[in-house]
């Protein structure tokens, strides 16, 4: 199993765009999520560090601008999604990668906060 730390750029990137309204309150997030081939679209346009923060995780011991490096994606690439987030709480605790769980339930935890306003 591999092993997985909190991506901090991720985590401030999020903040900023919860803050600023970025986000998605309902949706499938099966559908939702980028698929490999938009993914790809996206590194053609953007850098890898751009790539890298719609991750809340960072796979350890994986290289740098791999895709194998950057896990826990929460976003379509342009929004956060609520279903994003609830996501990676749900697959970060379920395997008991517990700074990335923390991580998500915080930046959840500020989405509904902030949504509520």
């Amino acid at each position: 199993m591999a092993e997985y730390e909190a991506n901090p750029a991720a985590v401030a990137y999020i903040r900023r765009l919860i803050d600023a309204r970025q986000y998605v309150l309902d949706s499938d997030w099966g559908a939702v999520q980028p698929k490999a081939e938009e993914q790809n679209a996206f590194l053609e346009r953007h850098s890898w560090q751009e790539y890298a923060r719609w991750h809340l995780g960072l796979t350890v011991g994986a290289k740098d601008e791999t895709k194998a490096r950057y896990a826990f994606v929460c976003g379509d690439l342009r929004r956060v999604h609520r279903s994003g987030l609830i996501a990676c709480v749900y697959r970060a605790s379920e395997w008991r990668h517990k700074a990335v769980e923390l991580a998500a339930h915080d930046l959840l935890q500020q989405l509904d906060e902030v949504s509520a306003r």
